[in-house]
């Protein structure tokens, strides 16, 4: 088994963190605008309920579960999961090896509900 190379911070020059960002933001904006609302609001449904059972779980667990299907594209994961992040519901616990078997195993974000959840109308 071969291990990826692993560098304890970005190489100056060679990552710029920034662009970086900005980037992932302009993706997240873009697959919550394109998102079905009946999907994205089962998918906020059943991350509140994986969020309060306390225990790590990842997008793979919410279909097990039965709690939403699959959306349209795998982008509206992020998008749904980072948006109930910045809400205060869940916080990122580690990444795992996927569950889901249409992506080989790849790394993923594991999550946990937040030990002070806020509500819509506190965020």
């Amino acid at each position: 088994m071969t291990q990826q190379l692993q560098f304890p911070e970005p190489v100056q020059g060679v990552v710029d963190q920034a662009a970086g960002e900005a980037a992932k933001q302009v993706g997240i904006a873009r697959a919550t605008e394109n998102t079905d609302v009946d999907w994205a609001t089962a998918c906020r449904a059943a991350i509140e309920v994986m969020a309060r059972r306390g225990v790590p779980f990842q997008a793979a667990d919410l279909i097990a579960e039965g709690l939403v299907d699959e959306p349209d594209h795998t982008a509206r994961w992020g998008a749904a999961f980072n948006a109930a992040a910045r809400a205060g519901l869940i916080e990122e616990a580690g990444f795992v090896k996927s569950k889901r078997a249409t992506v080989h195993k790849s790394i993923c974000k594991q999550w946990t509900g937040s030990a002070s959840p806020q509500t819509e109308a506190a965020a």
